[in-house]
Parts: structure tokens; C-alpha cells; sequence
């Protein structure tokens, strides 16, 4: 049992709506398709830094049984006290992988420069390693255990195999990078024409770790604009559109880092958007970025906006949801069987109602719900429930009072459309009708729509007859996502069971 949504599930006359705006698809510019040609199962870009360090891990261990094998050979014409020193491998691997993730050793995107060379860095850091381990074994009083010419025949022997073993996994990665084998973040490549041409798709998965799926040439404009023109509003729209429908991952800005206002317009016009958006170093820094008295490194991108969520906690959201939703799916079955055979007897239809809704990046679902009115309208024009309205039914009153009538919801988590917590779904032509009154009406979309959310156990339940009541709504659900963690999802699950009893606005 959850709060009632805000919005009714009932069409009602409206006032005209102005005619929809033209499908930014249909009149946008020119784009290139330049996403690399598919080469079999493609390595994640993420994954390659932990691959090196892997390969790392390994070098090191063939080190110490090579240099130990070595010295064990040519001192002692056998191989009979190998295994204490064979553990200093492993313990060195450790030291080394755990050290070069902290300094940035195997930040692939800058490491893997051409003109970038790590052998200073790769014998500093294993010079690091030795003296950690050598205090270790001393404080330990574990020193007589190992054989002082075996460790310094395998500390000579591991730093020049790792400084051959960087130089040619470079060339192996720039080869993979090339031939297409490497995924990188998928991303919609959005920037001025110069800026565009001097980029690559090998550079910008290369350097910056994005798989460009298209690219779109932001028009010229108006130089220190306060606005942006019919056109960039078209390719802002365009590109946000194209970013729904193909899977992107993130919006890619390439601009001039010197027209910082028109960078603002921009960044300004995606924030309807939740994907997170880069702005990508302009191509004169980018020539600078090789220089090695130049502190940024040519791996910078800039983060101006950052998804809502990340990957980790919306897994753990995600799991939330379903252990929630399974769960009260079982404790709910009786009572759904039972509201089906009244719904039925009651009056004339379906058990169900659907209505088209935006979820998630305002991609289009479909909301269930128990049917509690005599109208299934699911058109261009709504009208929320009021005190005494005719079309409730007499079942569908007490459904909507208890908030029974949303437990079919528990469906639309386990498909992945909504989330147990978070801002309620409203039909369609209310979003269009609040968008547009509102500013950060859009914002409710950077995350899952929710069964229950921060505004209905603050009391925002039910008919919103007034804009400023939505404006409190949206306050909510905006605080709600700006503060997110599992905790709070937790609170307010309790804290609607006890919004229950409160039977305000809803009708």
C-alpha cells in the first residue's frame, strides 16, 4: 500500500494545448555516424587499466622465480631452497599494483601516451616496494628466512621486465584501440565544426576512453550570446534525443575552452538531461598537453554535470527494489486476488488500468495500476481526481484511500521501469503542461520514478489544484535526488507506511 499518485488516471475536457513542437530528430543537423566497426567481443575500455595491473602482478611473480632460479642455479648448482624466497614474489605484486593504483601509474589514459614514459616512474615505485618489504621482513624478523642474493637478483630482474612489459602493452592497447576491439563509454559527441574536425574517434576513445555513437555539429552562433538561437536549441535537443534512443552513456562537449559562455549555455540546456556531461580539452590544449612542464595531462575531460547516480549505488538501489518488490508481491497476493474479484463484481471492465508515463531519462512505460474509475482515458488531455468526483467507483474509493490500488506498481519495479522510492510518475500531459511552467520540472527524470517518494510523505499526496503545490512537490523531489542514499530510501518506506493513515487529498 503506497501513497496515491498525484496525478489521476482520468481524462477530463481541457483548454486547448498549443500544437507539439517539431520532432528535434526530423529537423536536426547533419550528424556523422562514426561509431568504430564492430571486431568480435570488444574489451571495456575500465577494464584495461585493471588488465595492466594484472599483467603487472604477473611479471613480478615471473621475476621472482626466474631471478630466485637464477641465483639458486649459479650459487648453490641447484633449486633446493626455493620456497621461502618464492614468497617474496607475491607479497612485492601486491605492494606494487596496490602503490601504482594510488600514484596513478595505470591511469591508462594518461599512461598510454605516446610521448608519456613511465620507466622513471616503474623504477621509483619498485625502488618503494624494496624498501617497504625489506622493513617488513625486518620488523617481522623474518630477514635470515630469505636469501639475500635471490632477493637482489629478482629486485634487479623485475623493474626492467615491467619497464619492456609497459612498452609493449602500449603498443598492444593502441593496436586493440585501432582495430576497434576496445568499448569504451558510449557517448553522443556534441561540438563546433573546427573542434570536431581535429578530434578522432581513435583519439577520443585513445585519450579519453568514449565509443562515439554520433557526432553533431553545434552551429555557429551568436559570439557572447545571451541566448542561444532556434538552431542550437534544435542540436541540444537533438542530441538529447538521440542520447535516449541509442543507449548512450554519457554527452561528450567539444568547444573552445576560450567561449566559456557559450560552454554555459550549453551545460545550461543539458541539464535536462541525466546523463552525465564531459567537456573535452579544446584543441590547442590538447597540443599542449604533451609538453612535460604542462601539469594537465591529456587525459582531462571536465565534468560539468554528473549522472544523478553511480554505478554502485545504483546497484544497490536496484537491489533494493527487487528483493523489495518480490517481497511485497508475496505479502500482497491475497489482497490482490481479492481486489480483482471486487473491481469485477463492482462495475463493468478491466481489473487493471495502464497509462502511459515517463520514467527514467523521460523514456515512455507503461504504469499499472488497479482500475478504479468507470473511464480508461489515456489521451492529450487529464484531469486529476477531486472530492466526490462521479467517475470513482464505489470499490475504486476505497482502493485509492488506502492506496491499494497502487500495489500493481510492484510489477513496474521488478521490470525495471520505476523504483520502489523515488519522484511519482505523473501522465503524460502533465509533465508537458509543468514542464513548461516549471524550470526543473525535467530534473524528476534523472532518476527512476518511485511507488512512494519524499513529497508524499511530506504530505504532498493527492490533488495538486494549485501550480504552487507542484512547485512544493518538486522542491521534494529534487532534494530527494540531490540526497540520495539507501538509508533514505529505507526512511521513507517507513515513513509511508505511517502517511497511510493520512487520508488528506486523496479521493
Amino acid at each position: 500500500m503506497f501513497p496515491q499518485s498525484s496525478v489521476s488516471t482520468d481524462n477530463h475536457t481541457a483548454p486547448d494545448e498549443p500544437a507539439p513542437p517539431e520532432d528535434p530528430i526530423d529537423n536536426a543537423p547533419v550528424v556523422e555516424d562514426l561509431q568504430p566497426r564492430r571486431v568480435g567481443v570488444k574489451i571495456p575500455y575500465s577494464a584495461l587499466t585493471h588488465l595492466v595491473a594484472s599483467f603487472d602482478a604477473a611479471v613480478i611473480l615471473f621475476a621472482s622465480v626466474v631471478g630466485t632460479g637464477l641465483y639458486q642455479v649459479f650459487a648453490n648448482n641447484g633449486l633446493d631452497h626455493l620456497e621461502p624466497v618464492l614468497g617474496v614474489g607475491p607479497v612485492a605484486a601486491l605492494l606494487y599494483v596496490l602503490i601504482g593504483y594510488s600514484t596513478g601509474l595505470y591511469d591508462l589514459r594518461a599512461a598510454l601516451a605516446k610521448k608519456r614514459r613511465d620507466s622513471g616512474r616503474i623504477f621509483a615505485q619498485w625502488t618503494l616496494v624494496i624498501l617497504l618489504f625489506t622493513s617488513l621482513a625486518f620488523l617481522m624478523k623474518s630477514g635470515a628466512v630469505y636469501s639475500r642474493g635471490s632477493v637482489i637478483c629478482f629486485s634487479l630482474l623485475a623493474p626492467l621486465l615491467l619497464v619492456g612489459c609497459r612498452r609493449f602493452a602500449k603498443r598492444i592497447v593502441a593496436g586493440a584501440v585501432a582495430d576497434g576491439q576496445v568499448r569504451g563509454q558510449r557517448a553522443v559527441l556534441l561540438g563546433t565544426g573546427e573542434e570536431l574536425a581535429a578530434l578522432g574517434c581513435e583519439e577520443l576513445l585513445g585519450k579519453f576512453g568514449f565509443t562515439e555513437v554520433e557526432r553533431l555539429a553545434f552551429p555557429a552562433g551568436r559570439g557572447g550570446g545571451f541566448a542561444m538561437s532556434a538552431g542550437e536549441t534544435a542540436s541540444l535537443e537533438h542530441a538529447i534525443a538521440v542520447a535516449r534512443m541509442r543507449g548512450v552513456e554519457a554527452i561528450v562537449l567539444a568547444f573552445p575552452w576560450s567561449d566559456t559562455r557559450k560552454v554555459e549555455l550549453v551545460r545550461d540546456g543539458l541539464r535536462v538531461s541525466p546523463l552525465p556531461v564531459r567537456l573535452l580539452p579544446d584543441r590547442r590544449i590538447r597540443a599542449l598537453a604533451g609538453n612535460p612542464s604542462f601539469r594537465l595531462q591529456n587525459s582531462l575531460s571536465v565534468e560539468i554535470q554528473r549522472g544523478p547516480l553511480s554505478w554502485a549505488e545504483q546497484t544497490s538501489k536496484r537491489l533494493l527494489d527487487i528483493f523489495g518488490a518480490m517481497v511485497g508481491l508475496v505479502i500482497f497476493a491475497p489482497l490482490m486476488f481479492l481486489s480483482a474479484i471486487v473491481i469485477k463484481l463492482d462495475s463493468p471492465g478491466p481489473v487493471f488500468f495502464r497509462q502511459k508515463r515517463n520514467g527514467f531519462n523521460a523514456n515512455e512505460f507503461s504504469i499499472f495500476k488497479f482500475r478504479t474509475m468507470t473511464v480508461m482515458e489515456d489521451g492529450a488531455t487529464v484531469v486529476q481526481a477531486k472530492r466526490f468526483d462521479p467517475r470513482v467507483t464505489r470499490v475504486g474509493r476505497l482502493l485509492r484511500r488506502s492506496s491499494i490500488d497502487e500495489v500493481p506498481q510492484l510489477l513496474n519495479v521488478l521490470k525495471g521501469d520505476m523504483s520502489l522510492v523515488g519522484p511519482r510518475p505523473h501522465a503524460l500531459v502533465h509533465d508537458s503542461h509543468y514542464g513548461r511552467l516549471l524550470s526543473d520540472y525535467a530534473f524528476r527524470h534523472h532518476v527512476k520514478p518511485g511507488i512512494t517518494g519524499w513529497a508524499q510523505v511530506k504530505g504532498y499526496r493527492g490533488e495538486t489544484a494549485r501550480v504552487e503545490q507542484m512547485k512544493g512537490r518538486i522542491d521534494c523531489d529534487l532534494w530527494y535526488i540531490n540526497n540520495w542514499n539507501l538509508a533514505l530510501d529505507l526512511k521513507i518506506l517507513l515513513l509511508t507506511c505511517l502517511e497511510l493513515t493520512n487520508r488528506r487529498n486523496v479521493y
